[in-house]
């Protein structure tokens, strides 16, 4: 769904295809039909029980509210302990959930804690493709995302969802669930390689900037998700991992994050934190920022002086080290680099705190 504020960034949910449009004489006749019929159909794909045994819903009513004493009461029965993972219509809405899938959405981290330790399956997905950390990270609650990560859900979310708690996180500004998910080996890159569960990875270079959590982090301006990426080890030129075919991006497109941030006006802070962590400005043509360029929204004056400043000027070489030794330790240890044994100004240096 395209956010308001920016309309330069659109974003469609899955499934959010709207399909062949109906003539408009025909809408009136068939929407009474089709929102019963979709509630049937759901019921009947989704429901882990028949229909006509799905009607108590007292596990998942109470998950909504937060009434842990109910679902402590309902889940001393055998009967409800044995449907803990049964994704039920329930009468607080019409989409096919798990009890712990909503309790994750009300944001009840006492429910989830207990649900968890009665057994229900933490990564299993909605008709969406939405698992339950993904739903809590989409409505901001970080207690129920540090319960969820604890308990070992996946930080990455489900490959049936095109999004990600991470994507999500940086789109809405929400660094303190960021660093969460990182903390337990969420990956900051996009991988766009074609994979599935018979046939081997297909090596598609890149030919566009994919909308990557770096990226949309630019986008919507929130610096502190965009800072917090780079230090994770987020790729600073593309965001992804994988073969790059620059030559055949699309004419005035951006062709790298630097290039994206300069189009979308960020302030110069951006700009900064890209310099330090090596990207590669020479990515970034000329051509591409004279005025009235195509694709452009607004460029930050300071920023772009900043930028010019930085590609005229060779690096220095204490730059150039810090970026070579983070790239050898590679993403998975960078927050172990406190432990080496190293004297703190070193420490600190390669972690860009000072």
């Amino acid at each position: 769904m395209a956010d308001a504020n920016r309309p330069d960034v659109a974003e469609r949910e899955p499934g959010g295809d709207l399909g062949p449009q109906r003539p408009a004489g025909s809408l009136r006749t068939t929407s009474e039909n089709a929102g019963r019929n979709l509630k049937e159909w759901l019921k009947e794909q989704f429901c882990d029980q028949p229909i006509e045994n799905c009607q108590d819903t007292r596990l998942h009513d109470a998950a909504y509210v937060g009434d842990l004493p109910t679902i402590q009461k309902l889940l001393q029965e055998d009967s409800f302990q044995s449907r803990i993972n049964e994704k039920s219509v329930w009468s607080c809405g019409w989409l096919p959930c798990t009890p712990l899938r909503i309790a994750a959405t009300a944001g009840h981290g006492h429910c989830v804690e207990f649900l968890i330790q009665k057994g229900a399956e933490i990564d299993l997905v909605d008709v969406k493709g939405q698992t339950a950390l993904y739903v809590a990270v989409v409505h901001g609650h970080l207690e129920c995302v540090r319960i969820l990560l604890e308990a070992g859900a996946d930080p990455n979310g489900s490959h049936h969802h095109r999004s990600t708690p991470v994507y999500h996180a940086a789109r809405v500004g929400r660094a303190d669930i960021l660093r969460e998910l990182i903390k337990y080996g969420a990956n900051v890159d996009v991988n766009h390689h074609v994979t599935s569960a018979t046939s081997s990875p297909t090596f598609r270079p890149l030919t566009c900037l994919v909308v990557c959590p770096l990226y949309i982090s630019a986008a919507y301006h929130n610096l502190q998700c965009f800072k917090v990426l780079l230090e994770a080890g987020a790729n600073p030129d593309f965001n992804c991992c994988g073969p790059v075919d620059i030559q055949n991006f699309s004419r005035g497109s951006a062709v790298c994050i630097m290039d994206a941030v300069l189009r979308h006006g960020c302030d110069k802070a951006f700009v900064s934190l890209l310099i330090d962590f090596g990207a590669n400005l020479n990515l970034v043509k000329w051509e591409t920022l004279e005025e009235g360029a195509p694709g452009r929204i607004r460029v930050n004056s300071e920023g772009m002086q900043m930028f010019k400043e930085a590609k005229s000027c060779p690096r220095r070489l204490m730059s150039l080290c810090r970026v070579a030794v983070r790239r050898g330790l590679g993403k998975c240890p960078l927050h172990l680099i406190s432990a080496l044994p190293l004297p703190d100004p070193i420490k600190k240096f390669l972690l860009h705190e000072q």
